[in-house]
């Protein structure tokens, strides 16, 4: 299959690339800057509202998305092609991560015309509710309920690593709504604003929060939180789907957020940032891109990345045929991640102390982004589902074996 770019493709990337250059300035960078993101607020600081507002207009965001819905009913590599560039410079201008997919999939009419055109426009911004202290990578294990009493259900229970849960509009909840059901089911899924009476944010500072970590590092965030629902009523249309069905939406709103841009430079970036560095710079006398060691190992890394690149170009294009898409977005999991863990400790070994160097110190390489992303780089084997997870998935829907569970079961017989 080729996955080259036609020419009106490559004008489009020309074309994101000017834009960027004469949009992207100085006091926007610092107002998206995550040492400007640790205290409460809602929405978008008025720089980057000013900002989406230009890149709407262009015609940029909720590229794929139905026009009815505010979207501009275009293709998917139109949409990878304006991510990519985008995603490089920290502009996040996909719904990856917003619950838009599973909305889109699930929802009502009533919630895709509210939510997906206020998505689009950044007027509507989702947290994800899914992880609990007890419950992890074993997210069936949730205990937040949500108790139905008449037209409303009453929430109760506490959610970890909420990241921007303080600075959302919205919140995307997984709760339990039937104790007595099997774990995966009597599960379901909530939609609703943050500004509700009984939801108490309380901030997580992370590893990356002194000092915090230069723009551009992967998981760079200096805070998550933990989000407590104390008898938060919600009303019944706030569910998206069906009730005690909430396993099979999130798992399928998860799986399509994985593909695109943004999550194939998750990983790739680290080898464009050490690339980059290594033509132009040297450490004191040494100059690492002139060492054949070194050249050589980029070059794998690189041939690494480009795997990550054709992984989501195949989930891309199977989503954009309507094809069965099962176990591709956790294969992509898996190998990208790993990908990245690799990329930051083989540049650390490259640059010696100096790459572990961080933000603040005066001798930091590229303001410690290096040193950064080493830290954050092991999240990634986590976030969204863990690598071990995404391989138990891949197993099952993807080569058709049978779960643990089941072999045992069998084994005992």
């Amino acid at each position: 299959m080729d996955f080259a770019y036609t020419p009106q493709q490559e004008a489009l990337r020309r074309e994101v690339r000017q834009f960027i250059k004469e949009n992207i300035t100085p006091e926007l960078a610092n107002e998206l800057d995550p040492e400007s993101a640790t205290e409460d607020r809602r929405g978008l600081g008025p720089r980057a509202k000013e900002l989406y507002k230009k890149i709407y207009d262009r015609g940029w965001l909720g590229i794929t998305y139905p026009k009815e819905y505010g979207g501009q009913g275009g293709d998917r590599l139109t949409q990878y092609i304006v991510e990519e560039e985008f995603t490089r410079v920290g502009i996040q201008t996909t719904l990856g991560g917003s619950g838009a997919p599973a909305i889109m999939a699930a929802g009502t009419e009533e919630q895709k015309k509210f939510y997906i055109p206020g998505l689009i426009k950044r007027e509507v911004s989702f947290c994800l509710g899914f992880t609990e202290p007890h419950a992890g990578a074993d997210l069936a294990n949730l205990r937040c309920s949500a108790v139905r009493d008449g037209d409303y259900y009453v929430i109760n229970g506490q959610k970890m690593y909420t990241s921007a849960a303080h600075m959302s509009t919205h919140i995307y909840l997984m709760a339990r709504t039937d104790r007595n059901a099997p774990k995966h089911e009597g599960i379901s899924i909530f939609l609703f604003p943050m500004d509700i009476p009984g939801i108490t944010v309380r901030p997580l500072w992370t590893i990356q929060n002194n000092p915090t970590a230069p723009l551009g590092t992967t998981y760079g965030n200096a805070r998550t939180n933990e989000t407590f629902f104390d008898n938060v009523r919600i009303h019944k249309s706030c569910l998206l789907g069906e009730e005690n069905k909430g396993w099979r939406v999130g798992s399928m709103g998860l799986n399509l957020d994985r593909v695109g841009a943004s999550r194939y430079l998750i990983s790739v970036r680290r080898n464009e940032d050490i690339v980059n560095f290594v033509k132009k710079n040297s450490i004191g006398d040494y100059a690492p891109g002139k060492d054949p060691a070194i050249r050589d190992k980029i070059a794998e890394l690189w041939i690494e990345a480009q795997v990550c690149r054709l992984m989501t170009m195949r989930s891309m294009s199977i989503v954009e045929r309507g094809g069965n898409f099962t176990y591709e977005g956790s294969a992509e999991k898996v190998w990208a991640p790993e990908h990245g863990v690799r990329v930051t400790e083989s540049i650390t070994q490259m640059l010696g102390q100096y790459g572990t160097l961080l933000r603040t110190s005066p001798h930091a390489i590229e303001k410690g982004v290096f040193a950064h992303n080493v830290m954050g780089s092991f999240q990634s084997g986590i976030n969204h589902g863990s690598v071990q997870v995404m391989r138990d998935q891949v197993a099952r829907r993807g080569l058709g074996l049978p779960s643990a569970r089941k072999s045992k079961k069998a084994e005992a017989k």
